[in-house]
């Protein structure tokens, strides 16, 4: 029998090192927090994709809005665009995997919106395509990406850079963070006259 335990016990260390390096983007989590609440607020709703791991952090993010995180409360209105099979590999047959999201976003995006475009290398041309799209249709574009995801940084209006080159790192951090966005978010839009109850997940 192989033992990897001090091969696991450096990988929980890396983690948890990028994880502390990355509470230097606190001041824009908090930017991010305030600019979702005002989406919702103003009565428009939050546009998420990604590639992959990052197609699964989009999905994640979306159901703890359209659900619930950690509080009882309202459903908040969140999309992910990575979860219609039909559209994927039609657009992606049809006008090629570039435009996946792009041409999603041109459909449901409107002025107004917020869009989070979820990217470990911030290079991916379909994210890119999606994120320019975003722009054109005035929606707000908020990137969490890794140390070396600068092609977006002039499309966007908040760029979340993970101090990391390492994909499993930066997406550890991508679902702290998401984690955390989340759980400020409910708190805003708690109802009053619900008493704090925690989930207890059945899964």
């Amino acid at each position: 029998m192989q033992n990897y335990e001090t091969e696991i016990l450096n990988i929980f260390e890396k983690s948890i090192k990028i994880i502390h390096k990355s509470k230097s983007l606190t001041k824009d989590i908090n930017s991010i927090v305030n600019m979702i609440i005002k989406t919702i607020e103003n009565k428009n709703k939050i546009i998420i994709f990604g590639n992959g791991g990052s197609a699964a952090d989009a999905q994640h993010m979306a159901a703890e809005f359209v659900g619930r995180y950690l509080i009882e409360r309202k459903s908040l209105p969140a999309i992910a665009l990575t979860t219609d099979t039909s559209a994927l590999t039609g657009i992606g047959n049809d006008y090629g995997f570039e435009q996946i999201f792009a041409r999603q976003c041109d459909a449901l995006v409107d002025d107004g919106d917020l869009v989070i475009a979820i990217s470990t290398s911030g290079k991916s041309p379909n994210i890119v395509e999606g994120i320019k799209t975003c722009k054109k249709k005035k929606a707000k574009i908020v990137v969490l990406t890794g140390k070396n995801g600068n092609k977006l940084k002039r499309f966007s209006d908040i760029i979340l850079q993970v101090p990391s080159n390492e994909t499993p790192r930066i997406q550890e951090a991508h679902r702290t963070i998401i984690h955390i966005i989340c759980e400020f978010v409910e708190k805003h839009f708690l109802n009053k006259k619900t008493d704090y109850k925690r989930r207890s997940k059945k899964i």
